[in-house]
């Protein structure tokens, strides 16, 4: 593996501003006083993933791994913060540069029947970008999606047919050749395969590992089923309301997690070994990004906290070899 990072986030944060509107601005004008609404949807986060490097993003549902992923795409340009790709600052860049990152760096929806335009054939779904950027010209197009439709799965006899014409998984596997159309070297995988049968989840991996192997990508494979992530993944980032709370190579992640967020996530993981076991879940519910808690955002909900989590924003501190937990217990406690 390479020692120089593809993609690496520094302190990078991500802010959404919903303005005052107009009937708010009327009520601060008899005396209300109505704010801007800003959610902290990232907060200063750094990342470094590797080529060929499997990077698995986990966290419950608005803990801003999705967000993270658009910025890593570039669909957001992060408030805060910087992004490098190749060792290269990309706000830096002259606009034919990054042109380059937005090719090399391409993201994989959720929801493939949302993702896809039900307006158009696979077709042009699938090469209109490669013949947009000059990857092949309009007379090549047609061979160039057929073979890429042929490397995903798919029959390139299909490339005539729209979305609604396809099952879950054929939308899915659509969705994958879109990306690899423009000969990407990262794949940024938001819930791939989160809609579809577990018998279709299995293809699907099977697919991107596969793929992994022959085109020699890189992935951020963003997923809240621990499950997949330990199926996929060399190395498994944990999120907290917009925060890394612990980094690990997978292994060692499922093995010994340290933060008491990582241990809570793992209880729940179903497995043979434990088929008798009541699961629980975490108590409380994650909270605003709107009002983000003080100190460590996980305290309101974290059985070991102590005063000194309220107050204190936990670092993420190297515990071994690329082990890293942001957690007060590791640095002197919680008092």
């Amino acid at each position: 593996m390479s020692t120089e990072p593809i993609i690496s986030l520094q302190d990078v944060s991500m802010r959404f501003i919903t303005p005052v509107d107009t009937a708010g601005k009327i009520a601060n004008l008899l005396g209300a006083k109505n704010k801007p609404q800003v959610v902290h949807a990232v907060n200063e986060v750094s990342l470094d993933v590797f080529p060929g490097e499997v990077v698995g993003l986990v966290g419950e549902s608005g803990c801003g791994k999705s967000t993270l992923g658009r910025i890593v795409a570039g669909i957001y340009s992060p408030t805060a913060g910087k992004i490098y790709y190749e060792g290269k600052d990309l706000q830096s860049l002259p606009a034919a540069e990054r042109a380059h990152h937005t090719l090399a760096v391409q993201m994989i929806f959720q929801d493939p029947m949302a993702s896809l335009n039900p307006r158009m054939r696979v077709l042009d779904i699938v090469g209109e970008a490669p013949v947009c950027h000059g990857i092949v010209t309009r007379s090549q197009m047609a061979d160039h999606v057929a073979q890429t439709l042929e490397r995903v799965g798919l029959d390139p006899e299909y490339m005539r047919r729209y979305p609604h014409q396809f099952s879950g998984g054929q939308r899915a596997r659509i969705g994958i050749a879109r990306a690899l159309a423009v000969n990407p070297k990262f794949l940024v995988c938001d819930e791939s395969v989160a809609a579809l049968d577990v018998s279709i989840q299995a293809q699907v991996l099977n697919l991107f590992m596969r793929l992994r192997q022959e085109l020699n990508l890189t992935y951020l494979f963003i997923s809240h089923d621990l499950s997949v992530v330990r199926y996929l993944s060399d190395r498994v980032v944990i999120m907290y309301l917009g925060r890394v709370v612990e980094s690990a190579p997978a292994k060692l992640l499922f093995q010994s997690p340290n933060h008491p967020y990582s241990q809570a996530l793992l209880e729940n993981v179903p497995s043979l070994k434990n088929r008798k076991k009541r699961f629980a879940t975490i108590k409380g519910e994650i909270p605003s990004p709107l009002n983000p808690p003080s100190g460590c955002h996980f305290h309101p909900r974290c059985p070991k906290a102590g005063p000194r989590c309220k107050v204190e924003q936990p670092v993420l501190r190297e515990l071994s070899s690329q082990h890293f937990s942001a957690c007060h217990l590791n640095d002197g406690g919680v008092q």
